[in-house]
């Protein structure tokens, strides 16, 4: 009996213990955040991206009872900020998933995609749309998957960025469907589509709302949609893998993270009520805009997605013959 005593009592001093490791953490999120949060963006002003954050900040401010501003900061030096912020939650940073092979096309890198972030919660994903020139003798993906085998090399496709979601989308069926087809990378998405619009590349992903105005209108033809089942506002437009490419996939997310080592506890805290802002029926409007669908996920799940996209599209681009710069 005395025994059973000493070892219940030595229980209790290591349940008390490790109550006590947790506490600080537990406390942390309960009291966060004590101070202006910032959400960087890796974009510019105007970008899908800084839309997305801007809709979450004007919500979660009021929710926490502190401001919530957006920073936008372009390129490496920005997403290189984060990575070397404080990990309290107070800066968390919106981005898309060309996150994922920044250090496959960039030399001298100065941080690690994946050890570097912690995963808060993807925010949406945004389908993109295969479109074309309107003269384009192809009126379908079949059609244009032969007439780009028939002439190897001789069509192009433009992407808004090397690192964009519409590189990837375009690259990955380049390579599925087994075709030829020159890059033409521009500086931004306007001018990655006045090139198909006139006629300059044979195709473009685009975001559904452009692809909708633009077919309407009779300035290019939408052929297909990456997501892998069809998009209400473009119902009569086949998904890649229906229309000719079995098997296609290419999931375009955006998510926000947080910098490595920011405690578990906030984390959760702030996927849960990115979660609730999601879930409001004027966010799931003004996300509809930029032809997104919110897809909250938890920080666990979102941490695995960013490792197993790392690896699959760093593979795409090697594939492709793609040299960091």
């Amino acid at each position: 009996m005395r025994q059973i005593r000493k070892y219940g009592f030595a229980m209790g001093v290591v349940t008390l213990a490790c109550s006590g490791a947790l506490a600080p953490s537990q406390a942390a999120a309960q009291s966060y955040p004590t101070r202006q949060v910032s959400i960087v963006v890796p974009f510019g002003a105007g970008s899908i991206t800084d839309g997305m954050a801007r809709v979450i900040a004007d919500k979660l401010g009021p929710m926490w009872k502190q401001t919530v501003i957006v920073e936008n900061k372009p390129g490496l030096p920005g997403t290189t900020s984060v990575a070397k912020s404080a990990a309290d939650g107070h800066t968390l940073m919106l981005t898309s998933n060309g996150h994922t092979i920044a250090a496959v096309i960039n030399k001298g890198i100065q941080f690690d995609p994946v050890k570097d972030f912690a995963g808060v919660t993807v925010i949406a994903s945004v389908p993109l749309v295969a479109i074309v020139p309107a003269d384009l003798p192809a009126k379908t993906l079949r059609e244009f998957i032969a007439l780009a085998s028939a002439s190897p090399g001789k069509l192009n496709f433009s992407s808004a960025g090397l690192a964009s979601t519409s590189y990837l989308s375009a690259e990955i069926f380049r390579q599925q469907a087994k075709i030829n087809l020159v890059h033409v990378p521009y500086k931004g998405v306007p001018d990655a589509t006045t090139a198909v619009i006139r006629g300059d590349v044979q195709m473009y992903f685009a975001p559904i709302p452009n692809a909708r105005e633009l077919a309407a209108a009779g300035k290019v033809r939408a052929l297909a949609i990456n997501s892998d089942k069809r998009a209400p506002q473009l119902a009569d437009v086949p998904t890649i893998a229906e229309a000719a490419v079995p098997g296609y996939k290419y999931e375009s997310w955006f998510g926000l993270m947080a910098p490595a080592g920011t405690p578990r506890a906030i984390l959760t805290k702030v996927s849960q009520d990115v979660g609730v802002v999601l879930k409001m029926a004027d966010v799931g409007d003004r996300l509809e805009k930029y032809g997104s669908i919110p897809s909250p996920t938890t920080p666990e799940q979102f941490d695995e997605i960013i490792k197993s996209d790392t690896e699959r599209y760093g593979k795409v681009l090697r594939d492709a013959g793609v040299a960091a710069k």
